[in-house]
């Protein structure tokens, strides 16, 4: 991972948490990577255009190349003198159409986005039909073959609780622990668009889309309820497989202990 370069920056006393909407295809993800576009470059630039000064940006959650966000929460300190609301507007002036700010609130200094987050809610779409979609294609995976919702949502169940989750993680060097707690695990349809939702207190690497994967293979009546519990048992890194492609994943939600719009000073 490419290291982010060093800024001279203003004295900084406030500092603002945004609420954050982007379309992730032409994205590297969401951190600072030299020579490829990425949401935390995109951002930092907008903001230095605002405000005239430069401001390093934090995120929530590490999305990955090509992965969507509805509520990714950033956060930045600045010593210029705007107020919340100008960072609504004002940002979205200078991002590009496919990153937009949705919520700008001033907070206390020293409030960690990604520690303190008591939960993350990811959001897989499935677009099952045979054939392409011009208006979901570049944010939903197309299944053409019948998937078995019913029995998607049954395996599902074995998700939630405090598992070892080393099944569902794709290898990318030391992952220290690999247990999480899943409070919500579902499948369901309308029409020919299939959702998966997943709340965790954290994420695996890839886990959601290993996830996504294995739960296809159910739907498909390739891969028994039991047999997918016995993958999540067996907690062996890589072994939940295929991984589902980035497009249909969306961070849809960060969760805190209390609402943002409570911790705001303004």
């Amino acid at each position: 991972m490419d290291l982010i370069p060093e800024r001279l920056t203003c004295p900084a006393d406030k500092q603002f948490v945004l609420v954050v909407e982007y379309d992730g295809t032409g994205y590297a993800g969401f951190q600072w990577q030299s020579n490829v576009p990425t949401i935390q470059a995109e951002l930092e630039t907008a903001l230095e255009k605002l405000s005239g000064r430069f401001c390093r940006v934090y995120g929530s959650s590490r999305t990955d190349s090509g992965v969507h966000a509805l509520g990714q929460v950033v956060s930045f300190s600045t010593g210029s003198e705007l107020k919340a609301r100008d960072y609504i507007s004002g940002l979205n002036h200078y991002l590009p159409a496919d990153i937009a700010v949705r919520e700008a609130y001033r907070i206390s200094p020293g409030f960690d986005v990604r520690r303190r987050a008591v939960s993350r809610q990811y959001r897989y779409h499935i677009l099952n039909r045979a054939s392409r979609s011009p208006l979901y294609q570049a944010t939903s995976l197309r299944v053409a073959g019948e998937l078995d919702t019913e029995r998607m949502d049954c395996a599902c169940r074995h998700l939630i609780g405090k598992h070892d989750f080393a099944s569902f993680a794709t290898p990318m060097g030391p992952m220290g622990s690999t247990i999480r707690r899943v409070g919500t695990a579902e499948v369901s349809r309308q029409d020919d668009r299939i959702v998966f939702i997943i709340v965790a207190n954290a994420f695996l690497p890839h886990q959601v889309r290993n996830t996504v994967g294995l739960l296809i293979k159910v739907g498909r009546g390739r891969m028994t309820e039991e047999e997918f519990k016995g993958i999540m048992d067996a907690a062996e890194p890589g072994l939940a497989q295929p991984t589902a492609p980035a497009m249909g994943l969306v961070l849809y939600r960060v969760n805190y202990a209390r609402e943002l719009k409570e911790e705001s000073l303004e």
